[in-house]
């Protein structure tokens, strides 16, 4: 595990190496729930662009680990000992990927953001607080509790651009999605020079392209979306009536561009129905984000067929914030699982990578009935 450590920091320029090609962009989809108790979820999907990026693998991180972050040119970056346990998705071999979520009940979500996300030109004087967007996640889960510390302390920190060679020299176009037990949902943005945008996140939606702002206005354009269903119109002689349910969201976009699953997950989001608990709301978020499972090929230029998993629904997630458990169920096998985060000793853990995938089986429960 130590050289897993050792290679915390080179995940991010992989990430950016990755997924370099327009036509092949991440399309992941973050939504919130809250519960009748009090439970808050955030929960979404992950796709990337090549390949398979092994988000099935969960890293597990103990209170007390040393971080060092990296900076440009193999320079040495922040330091500092973590004070909260926490886990994370892991992508291509590194220990550390999109989503997170702290022993405080803290999450982290990585969306991916090309074409606006610009950070803070490195300055080697500042080298000891300086960071990679990947670094910024690792640093915010390690020690901060909620959503109004990440904000409180965002000024502590540069988040620079780290070119890596062994990595193509990618950049790192990524915004972040924090939200924590309270409900409070903020989505952090580095644009035009790092420039640092801090929103509320509507709803806890979030998904790519472009700037967040730009979406809550987008939404100006769908106030006509309903659950209710149409009513019947008189014109003429002729008595117009909706033909089934859903004629209330007629017009809801159902394409995989970032706008377009905006509007959808808010639509769906605002939708949902009164959810007594944190088990209710979990599966209720599971639910909803299977409407936004990129089948594979899905995205594939046309007469091309997709020899791998590129641009699919690789893994989806949801922490119960609340509960502090992290939920997921992944391509390979839709049987969910858990890692009950209030149950962990990170005082005495290692740090560790846990691997539930290894078959790449789908588990299924056979009742053929049998004759006795």
């Amino acid at each position: 595990m130590t050289n897993h450590l050792r290679s915390l920091t080179v995940l991010p320029a992989l990430i950016g190496a990755l997924l370099l090609s327009p036509s092949r962009s991440a399309a992941c989809t973050g939504i919130s729930l809250t519960a009748q108790d009090g439970s808050v979820i955030a929960a979404r999907t992950v796709e990337w662009a090549l390949g398979d990026a092994q988000h099935n693998r969960i890293a597990v991180f103990p209170r007390r680990q040393a971080f060092t972050a990296q900076a440009p040119a193999g320079a040495r970056g922040m330091a500092w000992t973590g004070q909260y346990g926490f886990v994370t998705l892991t992508a291509y071999g590194q220990p550390y990927g999109p989503d997170g979520l702290n022993e405080a009940g803290l999450y982290v979500g990585l969306y991916y953001l090309p074409g606006y996300a610009e950070y803070c030109p490195y300055d080697a004087a500042q080298a000891a607080r300086s960071l990679s967007i990947g670094d910024f996640m690792q640093w915010t889960l390690s020690t901060c509790r909620t959503v109004a510390e990440v904000r409180e302390r965002l000024p502590k920190v540069r988040v620079v651009q780290v070119d890596d060679e062994r990595f193509g020299g990618a950049a790192l176009p990524f915004h972040c999605k924090f939200s924590d037990p309270t409900g409070a949902s903020i989505v952090v943005e580095f644009v035009a020079g790092g420039q640092v945008k801090v929103y509320d996140a509507f709803l806890g939606v979030i998904t790519n392209s472009p700037t967040y702002d730009w979406h809550l206005t987008n939404l100006r354009n769908y106030l006509h979306l309903t659950p209710a269903p149409r009513s019947p119109l008189t014109v003429g002689n002729l008595q117009l009536s909706p033909l089934g349910a859903g004629s209330g969201l007629a017009g809801m976009p159902g394409d995989y561009t970032p706008p377009s699953r905006f509007v959808r997950a808010a639509a769906l989001t605002a939708s949902a129905r009164p959810l007594a608990s944190a088990t209710d709301a979990v599966f209720e978020a599971f639910r909803i984000l299977d409407s936004f499972n990129l089948p594979l090929g899905a995205l594939a230029p046309t007469g091309k067929i997709a020899p791998d998993i590129e641009s699919g629904t690789q893994i989806t997630t949801a922490c119960d914030l609340k509960n502090r458990i992290f939920y997921y169920h992944t391509m390979q096998n839709r049987q969910v699982r858990k890692i009950d985060l209030a149950r962990l000793d990170f005082d005495r853990i290692q740090a560790q990578q846990l691997d539930d995938d290894t078959g790449r089986v789908h588990e299924t429960r056979d009742l053929t009935p049998q004759v006795r």
